[in-house]
């Protein structure tokens, strides 16, 4: 969706089309359902979020079905957005830059593009952390059809699925911090959809210089 098909306030600019806002809202949801009843399983001191969420049995039978439409969520959004999310000499720098990052000093960053590295470090994450949930999620939501020989795949399940979702937790709440400290507006923009010019310029110069150059390109 280009700028021209939705409608931004003056001084601003599309961040996030409607299908990208909503495929996020999707995994957000989904993702936090999961955390919970996740929790609620592996620690008996959090049990009782299970039955706050209608039960243990409800629980157990909505959990790996909200982990398939997490999942269904992520590659969505890999299919949008993974050709954005490659490496380049600036993510490299942006690295090298962090502590300035993690201080506001953002005149000394470089200039970042549309996501900057960290985000895209975030995005890679999510996405083989999902794979690695959604493999041994399947394998522990069908124990029974696993042949002997192939018990193994269970015992690692056991231990890929809570590692992968204590993984995933670390990024959610480094996602949390980014969107919400680090970069001031993220948060709503995923809300509404556009940022401001002043945020595009400030927190993603690259994208920023992309928007401008487009903007002063004559409509043939």
């Amino acid at each position: 969706m280009s700028t021209s098909e939705q409608i931004v306030p003056p001084g601003h600019v599309l961040r996030y089309a409607l299908k990208e806002r909503l495929t996020h809202c999707v995994a957000a949801v989904a993702y936090i359902y999961l955390l919970a009843t996740g929790l609620a399983f592996w620690s008996p001191w959090l049990f009782w979020v299970a039955v706050i969420l209608g039960g243990a049995p409800v629980s157990r039978m909505l959990h790996p079905w909200a982990g398939l439409i997490f999942f269904a969520a992520v590659w969505n959004m890999y299919v949008m957005w993974a050709p954005q999310m490659k490496y380049t000499d600036v993510d490299w720098q942006w690295w090298k830059a962090v502590s300035y990052y993690s201080t506001n000093q953002d005149d000394k960053m470089p200039p970042a593009g549309r996501y900057n590295a960290g985000q895209k470090f975030l995005f890679w994450g999510f996405f083989w952390g999902a794979v690695a949930l959604l493999a041994s999620g399947v394998v522990l939501w069908f124990p029974e059809y696993i042949p002997w020989n192939l018990r193994f795949l269970r015992y690692i399940s056991v231990i890929v699925h809570p590692a992968a979702a204590l993984f995933t937790i670390g990024l959610f709440l480094i996602h949390i911090y980014m969107g919400v400290f680090a970069e001031r507006g993220a948060l709503s923009s995923v809300i509404r959809g556009d940022v401001s010019i002043a945020f595009a310029k400030r927190f993603h110069p690259g994208w920023y210089k992309e928007i401008v150059g487009q903007s002063s390109t004559p409509r043939k």
